[in-house]
């Protein structure tokens, strides 16, 4: 509910803005030059549908402890670039070296009882050919054999998984990008699957935007859309636009990805106005640059036939490509002076 002071403040407003229509009725014709007219007609404009959108790195990656132990060392802060490969954190890697040599110390134990078995086996088979010794004895031979093959199989694994578990106490940047996210401090203990650090692409962004799924008929995505995005100038154009196949069934909403190129200076998170085209439609529209603007105060200067300029309050819609929509005030026929500055001050 508004305060009584803002409904009077704006009250006071539009009465302003009527007491200057009221004022400034005419302008008065000087010998300042003709002004430059646009006839009120009704054209073919662009149509947009809007919607809401957020900002999202297509390559984004949160780093987790795959081994526990303390935190020892963290090298980047927020904001900081990192290339591929970059050692951004290390855990305490003194279990895992110590996992890593034990397992070491099994598979050269694993080795040795290998040939001790392997040697028997050949000398139970040349007994067995000499008919020195029963088959019992050749089948035990082989069986140990076949055992101390399998364990040595077995141990060389295990040495492997620790050597690898003991590279997992470097945590590298997987790609170049920026550090987003800091989840740790020194100090800290990790455990498998605790998020550390979180980095994203900058150079690879697109926008997730929501579209009800009754406009979706309505779009015409080959055309691309247009992006906004509060605090920057301009606006971005979307090199693809992609319907996703699933809609919200709670919301009936849909979702809308729409790439960039090359980044276009945006940040994950960001939110981001999204304008689909929708084709074209008739409007009455007049040029962009006419309309007069002054707080609340929205006009144009229409022409009389006598050549003088009145000022006259107008609604207007949206704008696009040049020309807004007026939506009240003025009638098609009715001539508008292109240059409201020029009319005000007595042009002619």
């Amino acid at each position: 509910m508004r305060a009584p002071g803002a409904r009077l403040a704006r009250t006071l407003v539009r009465g302003l803005a009527y007491a200057l229509l009221a004022l400034l009725p005419v302008a008065p014709a000087l010998a300042a030059g003709p002004l430059a007219a646009h006839v009120l007609a009704y054209r073919d404009v662009d149509s947009w549908i809007s919607a809401d959108g957020v900002v999202e790195a297509v390559r984004q990656a949160t780093l987790a402890a795959q081994i526990a132990g303390q935190v020892v060392e963290l090298k980047v802060k927020v904001g900081d670039r990192v290339r591929a490969g970059q050692v951004l954190a290390r855990i305490d890697a003194r279990t895992a070296e110590q996992a890593l040599a034990g397992s070491q110390s099994q598979l050269a134990e694993a080795r040795a009882i290998f040939g001790n078995a392997t040697r028997a086996y050949e000398r139970s088979r040349q007994l067995y050919a000499q008919k020195f010794l029963s088959r019992a004895a050749l089948d035990q031979a082989e069986l140990d054999y076949q055992a101390a093959r399998a364990r040595l199989e077995a141990q060389r694994a295990a040495a492997g998984q620790a050597a690898t578990a003991h590279t997992f106490a470097t945590i590298t940047a997987p790609f170049n990008g920026v550090v987003a996210a800091t989840l740790v401090e020194v100090g800290d203990m990790a455990t498998p699957g605790r998020a550390l650090l979180t980095v994203f692409d900058p150079a690879d962004m697109r926008v997730l935007a929501t579209l009800p799924q009754s406009s979706l008929r309505a779009l015409r995505t080959q055309q691309g859309a247009r992006i906004e995005v509060p605090g920057s100038q301009g606006s971005v154009s979307a090199t693809r636009v992609t319907v996703l196949p699933l809609a919200d069934s709670r919301t009936h909403t849909a979702k809308l990805r729409l790439d960039v190129a090359d980044g276009a200076g945006l940040f994950p998170g960001q939110f981001a106005r999204v304008y689909f085209s929708a084709g074209t439609t008739r409007k009455l529209a007049l040029p962009a640059g006419a309309v007069l603007r002054r707080g609340e105060l929205t006009a144009v200067y229409v022409l009389g036939a006598d050549g003088r300029a009145q000022l006259r309050q107008v609604r207007v819609g949206e704008a696009g490509g040049g020309f807004v929509e007026v939506l009240s005030g003025v009638r098609e026929g009715e001539r508008v002076a292109q240059d409201p500055v020029k009319a005000g001050l007595g042009g002619h």
